[in-house]
């Protein structure tokens, strides 16, 4: 494996290694973005020097005899995975133990950060045990895949009923196909390769709680936040006046867990409530969704209701002047959600978020104070709370004063690096 030569830095720095299960470039997760945020701080750091290590399935091709691939420059790497086993978040590819052990033979970090382990592969962990004996390794987690099988989001398959706690005979109810018996044996396996691990992190307290009844021991998870960019760099539009009408908007990708539907359903019986002016502007992408999915949008967008407007997809360089554009941002997830990145740009654009009383989301806007809460799933409970504050406009108005301001990247590199050297 050819590995491009680094520029000389001082023998003292520390070395990083930040390992994503995406890349940001090829792809707009918030956790992608997190991990590269913090690469790129780490490297503006003095005393800190970061490398860089993502996957891009799909999206980049392995060429013959490479497989940790450098298009996107210096310090930056790109691995071409070959298949992966999500059921036990295991790598099937017989390469990538030889050319990673190479890889970190040749840029010898001082520590490996690794968010996420999908894509990679849990025995990635070994790997890096066993090349770099006396690394610290770290582990930021996401969402709640060791845990659910469910894609990590810890609702029931087919009815996408949340689910409180997880276990063999629970799982085995969702899954009939795979037996008790080998969920017990995947959380073992699970557990063997977590056991290598110095540090988790989480970034809400909610994902931490539900870790740590898992098994992971108190002592060993701490709850650091995702950064963003300096809020104060956003620039800061005026609030829209509300004696024009009021606009909810929502952001983001669009699915059957991020409440698409219930946001439709919340239109549906409002439409008609003309003293209220309430407009709904949706922008986000499904085309990433199941075929089905994407069916069943294009069908209800043509039937949508005056108040709701489909803006199309976006991109994230556009997120401050759009969501600066309405009054208030709705996150109306069904599932737990962890740290949604766009809560966080809301409250450093100042808008209000209006989001589902579950998990990461009623964590991070307290009710009345950063925004407001309605019941999850429902959209019958989201009408409402659009009706109650269009019929009392101040309310909006008012918070600004209170909502919270999100901490930035730096402030997020700085706690990792006491995590780092701890």
């Amino acid at each position: 494996m050819a590995v491009a030569t680094p520029p000389a830095v001082a023998a003292s720095d520390t070395r990083v290694l930040v390992m994503s299960h995406m890349d940001p470039r090829v792809s707009k997760g918030g956790a992608e973005i997190a991990a590269f945020q913090l690469h790129e701080e780490l490297c503006r750091r003095p005393g800190y020097r970061s490398f860089f290590v993502s996957c891009a399935p799909g999206k980049i091709e392995r060429r013959d005899g490479v497989v940790f691939g450098q298009p996107f420059g210096a310090d930056n790497f790109v691995y071409t995975m070959r298949g992966f086993d999500h059921f036990l978040h295991s790598n099937p590819d017989g390469e990538t133990v030889a050319e990673l052990t190479a890889l970190l033979h040749e840029i010898r970090p001082d520590v490996v950060h690794m968010h996420h382990y999908t894509n990679f592969g849990l025995e990635m962990l070994l790997t890096v045990r066993r090349a770099l004996p006396e690394a610290r390794i770290v582990v930021t987690l996401h969402e709640y895949l060791a845990i659910c099988n469910h894609f990590g989001q810890m609702v029931k398959r087919g009815s996408f009923a949340l689910c409180q706690k997880s276990g063999p005979r629970e799982c085995h109810g969702c899954f009939p196909e795979i037996s008790p018996q080998d969920f017990f044996l995947r959380e073992l396996f699970i557990k063997r390769f977590f056991r290598l691990v110095d540090r988790f992190v989480a970034p809400s307290a909610f994902l931490a709680e539900r870790y740590i009844a898992w098994g992971i021991p108190r002592e060993r998870i701490g709850v650091v936040e995702n950064g963003i960019p300096d809020p104060e760099r956003r620039g800061q539009l005026p609030y829209p006046t509300l004696d024009r009408g009021i606009t909810f908007g929502f952001f983001g990708q669009i699915s059957r867990l991020k409440g698409f539907n219930v946001l439709l359903d919340a239109a549906a019986q409002l439409d008609g409530d003309d003293d209220a002016d309430i407009r709904i502007e949706v922008h986000g992408d499904y085309s990433s969704q199941p075929e089905d999915f994407q069916r069943e949008v294009r069908e209800r967008l043509l039937t949508a209701p005056r108040n709701l407007r489909y803006m199309g997809p976006y991109d994230n360089g556009r997120v401050d002047t759009l969501m600066q554009s309405v009054h208030a941002v709705v996150v109306p997830s069904i599932w737990w959600e962890n740290s949604p990145l766009v809560i966080q740009e809301a409250l450093a654009n100042r808008r209000p978020v209006l989001c589902s009383d579950i998990g990461g989301m009623a964590e991070k806007v307290r009710d009345g104070v950063d925004g407001f809460h309605f019941q999850s799933g429902s959209g019958t409970s989201l009408a409402a709370l659009l009706r109650r504050l269009a019929a009392d406009r101040g309310l909006l108005a008012e918070i600004q004063g209170t909502m919270a301001i999100p901490p930035t990247v730096c402030e997020t590199a700085d706690r990792m690096i006491d995590i780092y050297s701890g």
